[in-house]
């Protein structure tokens, strides 16, 4: 009976032990899940802090003014530019310019010297024959992502020419032309929207390449990556738009960012 009594004991308390180590582990689960919950959150919360903390500045100085005299509003107000979409005429000789113009051309012979110099696809070898190749394939590939950007901008009733931002200030004007990047303007009234010409149209001339005349070994990897890099140079030709001078006497004076249309953000710079 002693012996019996003993070992039922003994099974309670490790049943206890188990039950405690349980529980313990169990806290300490959702003590880890907390933190990592906490360090998610806070992030995030900053994220949405930094996105929304424009807005209600803006609305909160839209209110402002509106309680304003309206004396105050006539001596503070700006002329707002209207929005004016581009004609047909304007779309093809910017067309033109960005397909064949001096830009794309430079483009291509800096592209070609670069990859002349990593001998990337080594199948061309060295030499002027070499570099022929490169700048056909470079040349090539800027011509029909422009061709694509230009097509599908025309069938989704986009405008996907540049405007400069009417902005102050350098990081205001480079967030304007990273938008710009992946954004187009439609309707009359040319508000922004996301614009699927502006991010196919880089991918639709790397895999041309990739599967029209570069070697076999390539595939849609490498015409992804190619795409990749096609999109980031959009990236920083936008930046050289946004800041490059621009005057009359300038060669950005025959590209549409001088064409007088003026842009639905307000601002001095444009």
């Amino acid at each position: 009976m002693a012996s019996s009594t003993n070992v039922s004991k003994q099974k309670s308390m490790q049943t206890r032990r188990g039950s405690s180590i349980d529980t313990q582990g169990s806290e300490r689960i959702k003590a880890a899940v907390g933190i990592c919950t906490r360090r998610s959150v806070v992030p995030l919360l900053a994220i949405l802090a930094l996105a929304v903390l424009p807005v209600r500045t803006r609305s909160q100085a839209l209110s402002s003014s509106g309680d304003s005299g309206s004396a105050a509003r006539t001596t503070s107000a700006k002329p707002e530019l209207t929005y004016v979409r581009p004609t047909q005429k304007t779309k093809v000789n910017n067309y033109v310019f960005d397909a064949i113009g001096p830009y794309p051309l430079v483009g291509a012979a800096l592209a070609a010297g670069v990859n002349q110099w990593t001998d990337s696809v080594p199948e061309w070898n060295q030499g002027i024959k070499g570099y022929s190749r490169r700048f056909g394939s470079d040349f090539g590939i800027a011509a029909i992502s422009t061709s694509a950007r230009y097509g599908l901008a025309q069938a989704f009733r986009q405008d996907t020419l540049y405007y400069r931002c009417e902005c102050n200030g350098v990081l205001p004007r480079l967030r304007h032309a990273a938008i710009s990047t992946l954004t187009g303007r439609q309707g009359e009234d040319g508000h922004r929207v996301f614009s699927v010409p502006a991010l196919a149209a880089p991918y639709a001339g790397s895999m041309t390449a990739v599967y029209g005349w570069y070697p076999n070994r390539y595939g849609f990897k490498d015409g992804f990556r190619m795409g990749n890099y096609s999109l980031l140079l959009e990236l920083g030709g936008n930046i050289g738009l946004e800041f490059f001078y621009s005057g009359p006497h300038s060669l950005l004076s025959r590209m549409h960012l001088s064409n007088g249309h003026g842009a639905p953000d307000p601002g001095p710079n444009h």
